[in-house]
């Protein structure tokens, strides 16, 4: 019985050898993306929840603070400020970036002709840098000789001051980040639009349903998971808005300051406390998770 034993246990040892073996190349592969995943993304956010409660400034030693940079945060009024700010531009970008590439999407689906030229027009400011289209926006809100006040002055009305009015400043932030990113979001719609299957309309249609009731009773509920995904992530994307207030408005302006804007200030140019500025990113990503998770349970519940 013991030597019956023995031998199925070397047997195993044998087999388990073997599959190693077999797949020591694939274990290879995995080992060398957890690394890459750990280096890159695990240990930056480990570290960064550390910072959060050091104070640190890269010059002196660090040293531990507990609690004290996000009592900080609470003191300080301009946290709120921005806060208010990052919300009033998700919700004006939701507005804007989320139902004007559906409507754009439906419209380009129902074209019979110069389709490619059209899709090919709406994406391409998705090709240009951030950069650029920040700075091209930057030549036309210019309040001098800008574009924007060019063509109002040519018609007889006033210019305006765009981003540097606080009731124009927000919305111009808006207006840029739209035109930037509206492409991949009508693509996406597009995209999930064609795979309606062509029978429902045609069975509408036979019913007597009016565009309208189409796109109530059929292209909505065919498109409700996309919809769903794109709001969610554009969502998270808005709430981490930087280049578009950092370039046009600058960091010391309260009508257009972000959470992402006042994380650059507390770490390069007011404060140069990375700790205070980590503290700060800890709270924006336990926001984001939060708010990610809801939103997922909410969305599954709804099903």
């Amino acid at each position: 019985m013991a030597v019956i034993e023995a031998g199925l246990r070397e047997s195993r040892r044998a087999q388990l050898r073997r599959k190693i073996q077999d797949n020591l190349l694939a274990y290879a592969f995995m080992a060398a993306g957890i690394a890459c995943f750990a280096l890159f993304s695990w240990y930056p956010l480990v570290r960064g929840v550390v910072l959060s409660f050091q104070q640190v400034n890269f010059v002196t030693d660090p040293y531990w603070v507990g609690l004290d940079n996000f009592r900080a945060l609470f003191a300080d009024p301009l946290f709120w400020t921005a806060w208010k700010n990052t919300i009033v531009f998700t919700g004006l970008a939701l507005v804007f970036g989320y139902l004007v590439p559906l409507a754009i999407a439906v419209l380009l689906n129902e074209l019979r002709h110069f389709k490619g030229f059209f899709r090919v027009a709406v994406y391409l400011p998705v090709m240009l840098p951030p950069i650029v289209v920040v700075l091209l926006f930057k030549y036309f809100y210019d309040p001098g000789n800008g574009l924007f006040n060019t063509i109002l002055n040519g018609v007889g009305l006033p210019g305006s001051q765009w981003t540097q009015s606080s009731s124009t400043a927000m919305i111009s932030l808006v207006l840029v980040s739209t035109w930037a990113n509206l492409g991949g979001a009508t693509l996406m719609y597009l995209a999930a639009l064609q795979s309606i299957p062509g029978e429902l309309y045609e069975a509408a249609e036979l019913d007597g349903a009016t565009i309208w009731q189409r796109l109530r009773h059929v292209t909505i509920p065919q498109l409700r998971f996309i919809m769903l995904v794109l709001l969610l992530m554009q969502i998270i994307a808005t709430m981490q808005v930087f280049i578009e207030p950092f370039q046009l408005t600058g960091t010391t302006n309260p009508d257009t300051v972000t959470v992402m804007v006042l994380i650059y200030r507390y770490a390069f140019t007011v404060n140069n406390d990375f700790g205070l500025a980590a503290a700060m990113s800890v709270l924006l990503f336990v926001v984001l998770g939060a708010f990610s998770a809801l939103y997922l349970r909410l969305t599954r519940t709804a099903e």
